[in-house]
């Protein structure tokens, strides 16, 4: 490295964050990468038969600079064996891992055993399932080991065809560094520190129509397009009821059969609620029934009331059916991207509190909303039935104004 310029320990601690990444080169392929965040990250760049790559060393001042070029050299003599740096430092890091037994999977599993009881089955699986994607890349590593570019690689292939899964996975992950961290395994969470490197997600609200005579146009659109009487009356008691899809599509007809004085309940086990709510009957959604949801609901029996499911698949009757074939329907009317089987519920809440506003926590209450206050959620426990009661027929009468009866639905095909 005779005639090159190195760098010095003071120029590396004095190193600032500018608006754009930048370098600072040391010698022999190793450089210094500061971020516009102020992160320093020694790296050694390399050829890998005709394309450049490089091999992340560490982070400075974690990594020292002495310890940088040692580094350097070592994968430098592992380019001189016909070796892939990267490749070599993965199989030591898995060689270490062996005789460790605080490696990333083992620490994880352990975090996931002590909070599954608290969450719903489906929600447990969904955990562990989004940590198992990433334990081929980083689970064999010791939690001391890993560094954000782990992190980093193992969630890059999710992002590719899942960014919001990404961060949601990177989010479990940092959960169980804190864990690790409580436990005395590590002191630090590489996790944290990569969120703003993963592609931002997109959010926005799921579309929906919520001009009164838009959504009736859309409903007699909807329902006049050729598809089976079931999903057609799926799609008018959504409409009426503002549930939820999926809450409405696996209801068993024992809870609608025993629906007392027009009142639907709706066990909380359905519930999009916490585990320790979904247990607890006195959290069953009630969901008054219009006369128009009672029609609804008696055409329905004549085609699936023998059945277990009100709304069962149609190639497999004790399966609910596919909530996109209530989204499908309103696609072939000339819908999409402009309304989704959820949208009923912004439907339903933005027509009847433009007109209600008085009325507004009836409306929450309607829609299975939990109050923000959480004493208010604590002590307020009126069921205003009522009232609630008054405005399922008003907004029944307003969105069927003009409708058909429900048993013109039984006109198409019925399975």
């Amino acid at each position: 490295m005779a005639g090159e310029r190195l760098l010095s320990d003071s120029a590396c601690k004095n190193a600032k964050p500018k608006g754009q990444p930048y370098r600072l080169v040391d010698g022999g392929g190793l450089y210094l990468f500061v971020t516009p965040a102020g992160s320093k990250i020694w790296r050694y760049r390399y050829r890998l038969g005709a394309k450049d790559t490089f091999f992340t060393v560490g982070h400075y001042p974690t990594v020292s600079l002495s310890d940088a070029r040692t580094a350097r050299d070592e994968a430098r003599d592992a380019k001189r064996q016909g070796q892939d740096p990267t490749e070599r430092r993965k199989r030591d890091a898995v060689k270490a891992a062996r005789a460790s037994t605080d490696t990333f999977e083992r620490i994880a599993r352990d975090w996931h055993a002590l909070n599954k009881e608290r969450w719903s089955p489906r929600h447990a699986s969904d955990v562990i399932g989004s940590l198992d994607r990433v334990f081929s890349a980083i689970g064999a590593l010791p939690v001391t080991a890993i560094e954000p570019p782990h992190v980093i690689e193992a969630l890059r292939p999710i992002e590719a065809t899942a960014r919001e899964t990404a961060h949601r996975t990177r989010q479990r992950i940092s959960e169980v560094f804190q864990y690790a961290i409580a436990c005395g395994k590590c002191v630090n969470d590489p996790a944290a520190t990569v969120k703003r490197a993963l592609a931002p997600i997109k959010r926005g609200k799921q579309p929906a129509v919520t001009d009164l005579g838009e959504a009736r146009a859309m409903l007699r659109k909807a329902e006049a397009e050729p598809a089976h009487a079931v999903t057609k009356l799926a799609l008018r008691l959504l409409a009426l009821t503002a549930l939820r899809p999926g809450t409405l599509i696996t209801t068993p007809w024992d809870e609608l059969r025993a629906a007392k004085d027009n009142v639907w309940r709706i066990s909380a086990v359905r519930m999009k609620l916490t585990k320790d709510r979904k247990y607890d009957d006195a959290n069953d959604h009630l969901v008054p029934l219009s006369t128009q949801a009672q029609d609804v609901i008696k055409a329905l029996h004549s085609i699936t009331g023998s059945g277990q499911l009100a709304f069962p698949n149609t190639r497999h009757v004790h399966k609910p059916m596919s909530e996109n074939a209530i989204g499908y329907l309103l696609n072939r009317a000339g819908y999409h991207h402009k309304h989704v089987p959820h949208g009923w519920r912004s439907t339903f809440s933005s027509v009847m509190n433009e007109r209600f506003r008085a009325d507004h926590a009836v409306i929450e209450l309607m829609l299975a909303h939990k109050p923000e206050n959480a004493v208010k959620a604590a002590y307020d426990r009126a069921l205003h039935l009522q009232r609630r009661m008054e405005l399922a027929q008003i907004w029944a009468d307003l969105i069927l104004e003009g409708a058909e009866p429900a048993k013109t639905l039984l006109e198409g095909p019925r399975r």
